[in-house]
Order: C-alpha cells, then structure tokens, then sequence
C-alpha cells in the first residue's frame, strides 16, 4: 500500500533491564516512565503510528493504554546484549511482512529522555525534510573547551576541540555536539541499508542541556522527577493545589480545533474521552469547571451537557465575562485557572486575570509565550486531562504534606515553550 505520507515513531522499551529494574514502567511524575515518551509521539501532528517494541507484557499494556501498539519482540532480540537497531528492524520487518506497511519515515524515540518540549519531535521531523537529510540526531552543546582522554594508550590526554597553546575565545571556539539519544529520525532505507540509525547525509536537531538528561542510574529518576516539577509536567506545581475552578475554551481545548460540516450545514467535532473522565474526577473532587466560548453553536452545549459542564457561549467579551464570573461566586484571582489555545483567550490569560493561566501544547504561540503552564498534549488529545490530573495531583500533595502546604521546588516556575 501506498504509505509516502506515513511517519512511523518506534520506542523499544525492554522489560529486563538491569542498571534500573522495571526501568520502563517505573512511575515519574505520576506516570509509568515511558508513558512520557509515548504522550509525546501522540501529540506531534506529524507522527501517523506509534509502535513499542518489546518482550514485556505489564509494558505491552502501559504502551496500549497510552496510546501506542505493540509488537512483540522475540527472545534472542530480548537481551542485554540486543542493539537498538535490531528492534528497529524487527518492527519494520514484522510491519512489512503483516500489513505491506513501509513508511516514509521512522522516529527512534527513547523511553529514557523524557523531558522533550511539546513541540521537539516536529521540530526535527521538519529539519529532516528541510534540509533534505537522510538522517538526524538530536543533541546538545557541549559548552567550554574538550579534552579527549585515549584509554588503552597510556590514557594520552590531548586538548580535542582545539589548541590549548592557542586559546580561541568562546565565541571563537568550534561549536561541539554531544548526542543526547533523545531522537533519531531517518528514512528507513538508512536503517535497512546501513544497519545503523545514522546514514547518509545527517542533520541535527538541537536540544537544551536539561532537555537532554537522562536516566540511566537509579538516582536519576529522582533528579528527573525535580526537573519535571518545576515544568509544571507532574502535577506539583502549588498554585494548582488552590484551584476552585477550571475555565476552559472550547474550540482548540476540548477539540482538535477540526469541523466537520455536512451538506445540511450540521456541524460536528472530535473530542477526547479521557478528558471527559478528568473532568469527572475533578467534580467529584469539588473543583468546578465551566467552558467560556466566544462561539455559539449547538455542539458545544451538547458535549457541555454530556460532560454535565457548565457552558457560556457568545461571549464577545470573555475577558469581562469571567471577571464577572468570579465576583459573583466569590472567587479570589488565585482559585481560578483557564486553559486556552488563540490570541482570543489572552485577555483572560494575561495581567493577573487568573491564578494559573495555562496554554495547551498546539496553542498559537503568542498563548504559550504568556502561559505559566504548558501541557504536553495537544488540545482534543487529552490535555483538558492531562491538566485535571496537574490539579488532582497538587490537591493530593498539599493535603499529604506535613505542615499542610503543597510539596513543590518553585511554585512561580514559569513553563513557557
């Protein structure tokens, strides 16, 4: 079958590792490990097919339940001493051979270097095309000057990224990268071709430091779960523990921003069921939640009554309108938050106008550069969600902390992307 336009994003995730045990499902930010990773692949709008390989069943039903298949890896593919690679094609193969399935591109992303930013994945999707690459890496500056040590030879120690007997200045100096094994991405002939990730002619998508940690001690998981927190990515951030009530913007939040129309003039959209469950569970937790649209259609207060939501629609002024809002129930600044995705969300979003302003992970770029949070799923793909579990999370913790307070490194981190 024709599949040119198919990105298909591969994540290997073995069950027997050792250097961490369960390494792969171990929880991070309230979540299994690779869960992070696979939320990712789910909410880069390139990627048509997401695809564990592994030996693992409690993975196998981690991956699935967030949105991934699996295929199954056999046993001699299985070990410590198995390469990347040889899963890589494994699923190719097992794709080919089962469906004729052969896609224009793979994204090789690791289960162990969660901390991408939302739109990462895209980002290096578009430099391989852009630059009519056959493959990319992603990676990182190595600031300051390298020195090489050469083990089994005498342990020679040289100045490698220059001439220490002639000392450039820093802005002078060769720009060195160091993979970060975040992301790989490349044209499938690469792989089949080369046996290896890399090949042809190769780009480089460039990632921040901390962006770029991984896990590969079992210290690390705690350093990890510090960075997320001051992301806003696990739920700990305080202002949220304070939430009373939740805003939502309709279109771009709870949808994917599509419509369909039929030849009526009916129109109808996708939304995401997981979003409906959050919603649930922040009710019942005694958070309220309303959806404030500057539309007026029937199907917004349709899917507003099916989630049992309060629903405004028409609101040429929704900036007034909340204000408003908050008077008459009594609301402080601090107990509302308001998740929006376009320039016509920022008035509600800018100078105070609530607790928590927070950007979904597709928003226009002017709202994610305002935003204190940033999901990491796109609207429609579960971040009203992903934002109910943040609240749940921080309620969870302010009342398990001893002195009553929120756990948290900052509670003023900004998240902006």
């Amino acid at each position: 079958m024709s599949t040119r336009s198919e990105v298909l994003a591969i994540i290997p995730a073995r069950g027997g590792s050792k250097g961490i045990p369960r390494k792969n499902v171990r929880p991070l930010g309230g979540i299994p490990l690779i869960a992070h990773t696979i939320r990712q692949a789910v909410n880069t709008p390139s990627i048509t097919r997401i695809v564990v390989s592994t030996d693992d069943a409690e993975i196998g039903a981690v991956a699935r339940e967030h949105g991934a298949e699996v295929v199954w890896r056999p046993a001699e593919l299985s070990g410590d001493t198995a390469s990347s690679e040889s899963a890589l094609v494994h699923v190719l193969g097992t794709l080919r051979e089962s469906e004729g399935y052969d896609p224009e591109l793979v994204v090789f992303l690791q289960a162990t270097s969660p901390l991408r930013r939302p739109d990462d994945i895209e980002r290096a999707i578009d430099t391989l095309r852009r630059e009519n690459a056959d493959s990319l890496f992603s990676a990182c500056r190595v600031e300051g000057f390298v020195w090489r040590r050469t083990r089994g030879r005498g342990d020679d120690l040289a100045s490698f990224s220059y001439d220490y007997r002639r000392r450039p200045r820093r802005q002078d100096a060769p720009e060195d990268l160091i993979e970060n094994g975040s992301i790989y991405v490349f044209h499938p002939r690469v792989l089949l071709e080369e046996k290896n990730r890399l090949g042809g002619r190769v780009a480089v998508h460039l990632m921040s430091p901390l962006d770029s940690f991984q896990i590969d001690e079992p210290e690390d998981l705690e350093v990890m779960e510090r960075l997320l927190a001051t992301r806003g990515l696990s739920g700990a951030d305080e202002r949220l523990a304070s939430v009373k009530l939740l805003v939502l913007d309709f279109d771009g939040v709870l949808t994917d921003n599509r419509v369909w129309v039929d030849q009526d003039g009916r129109e109808s959209v996708a939304c995401n069921r997981s979003d409906g469950w959050g919603i649930a569970r922040l009710r019942e937790a005694g958070v309220g939640v309303l959806v404030l649209s500057t539309e007026q259609n029937s199907v917004v207060a349709a899917r507003c009554r099916k989630l049992n939501v309060e629903c405004i629609q028409g609101c040429d002024d929704k900036q007034a309108r909340l204000a408003q809002l908050m008077a008459e129930r009594g609301l402080a600044t601090p107990e509302v938050a308001y998740v929006g995705n376009d320039v016509n969300d920022l008035a509600c979003m800018v100078g105070g106008s609530v607790g928590v302003a927070i950007a979904v992970a597709d928003a226009e770029s002017a709202v994610r550069a305002i935003a204190s949070l940033v999901t990491s799923r796109r609207g429609g793909h579960g971040a009203v969600r992903e934002v109910c579990d943040w609240i749940l999370e921080a309620r969870r913790r302010r009342a398990s902390a001893p002195d009553g307070s929120a756990r948290t490194l900052d509670a003023t981190t900004d998240t902006r992307s």
